[in-house]
Order: C-alpha cells, then sequence, then structure tokens
C-alpha cells in the first residue's frame, strides 16, 4: 500500500500497443525524479523538513515538486511559466506551494530567461532556499533506476529502443544509462521540438506552438548529448496527428510530447521490427483537450506522414526532420555555463 499519492502518481504502466511497440505510460513522469531527489536531499542534510525548495516549471515539473515537498514536509515556491493553466494554478495553491507566474509572452526565450532571473531575485532575499535547479542537477536522474529496473524485467534482455522527448534531459538520459549498464543492446532516440537549441533547431521556426516540455530556448547542464543515437524534430501538427491517433486507436490519452514521441516510436519500429521499442508519454491529456483533441478533424493521417532524413543541421525543415546524431557533442548554443 502506499503511504501518499506521490508514489502512486510516479508508477508507470507499460502498455504493449503493438508486437514490439510499448507504451511507458505516466500520469506525471517528473514526480519520479522529484521524489527521488527530495528524498536525497533530506538523506544527505542538505534540506530540511520546514525548509523551502524553489525552483522554475512550465508546469508538469510545478506540480511533481509540489507534492514531493507535501509528502516531507517541505514548502514549496515556483516561478511558473506563462503556460501554467487554471487547473494547475489551484492545485498549487491547495497543495499549499506559493506561484509567482510570468506575465504573458510569445517569446520562449524571454519567458526562460525572465524566470531564472526572478529567482536568483528571490535567492538574494532568502539565501536559506534551496534550488532545485531541475534542468542542471543530476540529482533528478536518481528517480529513474526503478523505472529502468521495470522496463529490463518486462522486456526482456534483447535489442530496446527508447524513445522519448528530450526536455530537462533527464527521463531519457537516466532511462538509458541505467540500462546500458545492464549491457544491454539499447538505443536512444530524443525527441525535440523546432525551434529548441538543445540539438540545434533554434534557426526553425513552428507557424503554431512549440511543444511545452521537450525543447529549450536556453541550455540545460542535464542534457548529456553523447548519449542519443537519433534525433526527431515535429512540429504541432505532426504532434498533433500522433496524439490524436494515439488515443483514437490505442485509447491512450496523452500530452503533445507523446504524440510526437508515438509518431517518431512508429517510424523507429517499421523501419527495425527486430528491436522492441519504448516510447514515454509524460503525461495525461488534459491540458491539451482544447488545443489539441477538438481539433481533432484536422489531424492528418499518420500513415501519410514521415520524417525528412537528414545530415547536418542547417537541412532541418517542416514538419518532421530525422538525424542520426551518433553520440555527437552539444551543438555550440546548447553547451551550459
Amino acid at each position: 500500500m502506499d503511504e501518499h499519492i506521490s508514489e502512486a502518481i510516479g508508477r508507470p504502466d507499460l502498455i504493449r500497443l503493438d508486437d514490439g511497440l510499448v507504451c511507458l505510460r505516466f500520469e506525471t513522469m517528473k514526480v519520479v525524479s522529484a521524489l527521488a531527489a527530495v528524498r536525497r536531499l533530506l538523506d544527505t542534510g542538505a534540506v530540511r523538513r520546514g525548509d523551502t525548495l524553489i525552483d522554475s516549471s512550465s508546469g508538469i515539473y510545478a506540480y511533481a515538486l509540489a507534492l514531493a515537498c507535501h509528502r516531507y514536509g517541505l514548502r514549496c515556491h515556483i516561478v511558473g511559466s506563462t503556460t501554467v493553466d487554471h487547473t494547475l494554478r489551484t492545485q498549487l495553491a491547495v497543495l499549499g506551494a506559493h506561484l509567482e507566474q510570468m506575465e504573458p509572452c510569445t517569446d520562449l526565450k524571454l519567458d526562460q530567461k525572465r524566470r531564472v532571473a526572478r529567482i536568483r531575485e528571490i535567492l538574494a532575499d532568502h539565501p536559506d532556499y534551496h534550488w532545485m535547479r531541475q534542468y542542471h542537477d543530476d540529482i533528478h536522474y536518481l528517480g529513474y533506476q526503478a523505472v529502468a529496473d521495470r522496463l529490463h524485467r518486462e522486456t526482456g534482455a534483447g535489442a530496446l529502443t527508447l524513445v522519448g522527448g528530450v526536455g530537462s534531459g533527464a527521463s531519457t538520459g537516466a532511462l538509458a544509462h541505467h540500462l546500458r549498464a545492464r549491457s544491454l543492446e539499447v538505443r536512444l532516440v530524443g525527441v525535440q521540438p523546432y525551434g529548441s537549441v538543445t540539438f540545434g533547431s533554434e534557426h526553425v521556426a513552428d507557424p503554431e506552438i512549440i511543444i511545452a516540455g521537450i525543447g529549450s530556448s536556453i541550455p540545460f547542464g542535464n542534457v548529456r548529448h553523447g548519449l542519443y543515437d537519433t534525433v526527431h524534430w515535429l512540429a504541432f501538427d505532426a504532434a498533433l496527428a500522433g496524439s490524436v491517433d494515439l488515443l483514437r486507436r490505442h485509447a491512450v490519452f496523452a500530452g503533445l510530447s507523446t504524440g510526437a514521441g508515438y509518431l517518431a516510436a512508429r517510424w523507429e519500429h517499421r523501419n527495425d521490427p527486430g528491436r522492441t521499442v519504448v516510447f514515454i508519454a509524460a503525461d495525461t491529456g488534459h491540458r491539451y483537450v482544447d488545443t489539441v483533441f477538438a481539433r481533432h478533424r484536422e489531424a492528418a493521417r499518420v500513415e501519410d506522414l514521415a520524417p525528412r532524413p537528414v545530415s547536418a543541421l542547417e537541412e532541418l525543415a517542416l514538419p518532421w526532420s530525422r538525424m542520426d546524431w551518433n553520440g555527437a557533442p552539444a551543438p555550440r548554443a546548447a553547451v551550459a555555463a
């Protein structure tokens, strides 16, 4: 029996969608890393019960950190993106977390920089606060060990391809690291939006919206570029088609980043059917009801979509590109100071 709801929320489901195609489905994935990180901080004495933890978030991590603080008797302060919606704001308030939300801004890079600048201002006034630094502190890798163990048990020791949105780098990076420690034949496929510096697509703009949470306009220290074998870049329209097809075909209701990962995973599986392909569904589709699922009649058939193969970042083009990364280092703009 679980002692706190966060433990249940952080436990993923493994769903076999087809022979060799598996969905690793979370209700809220970052609960896994937030819980483990906070436990480590308490165990090492870096923080004590009653202390305040602070970080920046576009939404999912804010909820995860609020749950971890609720579980362990800590205070939570979030500097939130403009993308934090009414439902999440209400949950954070009831959980006792303090949210400072940035003013509306169409420039993602400016939004992220403003949030970091605000955290520095708060820390100057409250040096006793602990900055979680989800984008840079590899303490967030810890929670994925148990998930990797389960993947190993349930998918076997054969050839495995892991597909997921890169985001902060912790989930895909940690899972690949822990699985490869077992000497498994593991390929790691990262999924990116256009406009993200992380894998060099900042020069290509998506005319719709940037897929939240899987890219970045600033460098993230937790992204270990050398772990990735392949990268897919997908635009909003392609990810929308993936999300709608995943719900229609498999009844899995998941977010926009999952739709992008699903498309990439389908392609990887079709082109190398001898491998088991696991893709990460990081959260549910509830916050995308109006922006994605209400537009289901606009969705292209996934069978009609395919990535453009590219060999250089200058060749990237909408709506979908794929490149063999082969463990290359980070692009210059993605190197964290």
